[in-house]
């Protein structure tokens, strides 16, 4: 068995040629097994080879890279307080503001014992805020395209000692408008580099243009392509439109769901889902890319502790939001892209944890179910809503308040102002 073969096949983190202080961080927080793609991009990272990585959300793809960059940027390493000698050496581009400062946290968690400086900048934002980071100098700088170049253009960040480039979610950076922004940034990097793309899905086209800018790349897939995670439930139920907040309300009551991921198609859908499901008085928040950075992260911040069990969102919310063991995730409304339908799931079910999926698909939705079950290569047969069980008689004080309630003052926060709605909005 050949080396890199042998190092694939690595059961333990501790069987990888990781710089040490890597494996620390990495043994901290509790990390003892790797993930499919993190044993076989890790070798290949190190190998200086460019890559292209293929792996449904929730597997690891963070770590796949962040670990093997970390470990070969340890060389230049050091506490000088000259900008001069933290010049930028791996760019991270990400598509969503979301995503960028996940992926940021992972790599200070991860390289908490080396003497590396990192940054992450994106939209929504002021400029101000972030350009003393950049000007004091980093090795490491994780950025929304966008915004990157609003930096560059202010001359708060120069590229041209990157060695190492990394696209995260690379379909959506290639194929959802990012790409004359990501032209010009590839127009500022050395062509000595090593590249990397990480993303759920790849078709024909972005395969192509991916290589057009990779050297000789490595291509890694650890799931079946275009395919669910295998630990996602999927259930659809087949209602009329003008049903669906009811079935929503019925799913959830039925299933006992104490937190779900709700997902439109639209902001303007969004809102209006909010809206309805305030006054029906479920804990709700709504975040959507029309919402100020602040609002979506207190209102991220307010799901993840419990105080709201309903974050109705956008695609926006499909990639990127780090919400640990998420138990559910509802396609209010089918998207318009399988492809979305997949990153949408892919919150539910992460790290090998079950997940339950579930889809209120309306007759004018059909053919968007099934454009997804071609997409997934299995079907998703229709079961009935669940029967709602008898309300439990009521918690007493102290368990009550186990669940804590969101102030008025939150909720204003979070949702849009009530107003009268039509008869036929209303239903």
């Amino acid at each position: 068995m050949t080396q890199a073969a042998a190092l694939e096949e690595a059961t333990r983190f501790a069987d990888l040629p990781l710089a040490a202080e890597v494996l620390q961080a990495v043994a901290e927080l509790g990390y003892v097994t790797p993930t499919p793609i993190q044993r076989q991009a890790i070798p290949l990272v190190l190998a200086g080879r460019d890559l292209m990585a293929q792996a449904q959300t929730g597997t690891g793809k963070t770590a796949a890279f962040a670990l093997p960059l970390l470990t070969l940027l340890k060389p230049y390493a050091n506490t000088s307080t000259s900008p001069a000698r933290h010049p930028v050496r791996a760019l991270i581009l990400a598509p969503t503001r979301e995503l960028a400062i996940q992926v940021h946290d992972n790599v200070v968690a991860y390289g908490r014992h080396l003497p590396l400086r990192s940054a992450v900048v994106f939209g929504g934002v002021g400029l101000d805020a972030q350009e003393p980071a950049l000007r004091a100098g980093v090795e490491i700088l994780v950025a929304t395209p966008g915004r990157l170049l609003d930096h560059v253009g202010n001359r708060t960040v120069q590229l041209n000692q990157v060695r190492y480039l990394v696209l995260d979610e690379a379909d959506r950076m290639l194929d959802m408008g990012f790409l004359p922004d990501l032209k010009r940034i590839l127009a500022l990097l050395p062509v000595a580099r090593q590249t990397l793309l990480f993303s759920a899905t790849f078709d024909e086209a972005v395969t192509r243009l991916a290589q057009s800018f990779l050297v000789n790349p490595v291509k890694v897939e650890v799931a079946r392509r275009n395919t669910a995670a295998e630990t996602v439930e999927q259930v659809v139920h087949k209602v009329a439109e003008d049903d669906k907040l009811d079935a929503l309300l019925t799913v959830v009551r039925a299933r006992a769901i104490p937190q779900a991921l709700v997902f439109t198609r639209t902001k303007l859908a969004t809102d209006r889902l909010g809206r309805r499901l305030q006054r029906r008085g479920v804990r709700c928040a709504v975040i959507h890319g029309d919402k100020a950075q602040l609002e979506r992260l207190a209102a991220l911040d307010a799901f993840k502790k419990g105080a709201v069990q309903l974050l109705v969102a956008t695609d926006v919310a499909a990639r990127g939001l780090d919400i640990a063991e998420l138990p559910c995730v509802i396609n209010f409304e089918l998207p318009y892209s399988p492809e979305d339908y997949v990153h949408r799931i892919g919150r539910t079910g992460r790290a090998g944890a079950s997940g339950l999926a579930i889809s209120l698909v309306a007759p004018e939705e059909e053919k968007l179910l099934a454009a997804i079950e071609r997409f997934i290569h299995r079907p998703l047969p229709a079961t009935p809503l669940p029967r709602e069980q008898p309300v439990a008689a009521p918690a007493g004080r102290h368990e009550a308040a186990k669940t804590p309630r969101p102030t008025r003052e939150v909720c204003a926060l979070f949702l849009p102002p009530v107003r009268r709605e039509s008869s036929d909005e209303a239903r």
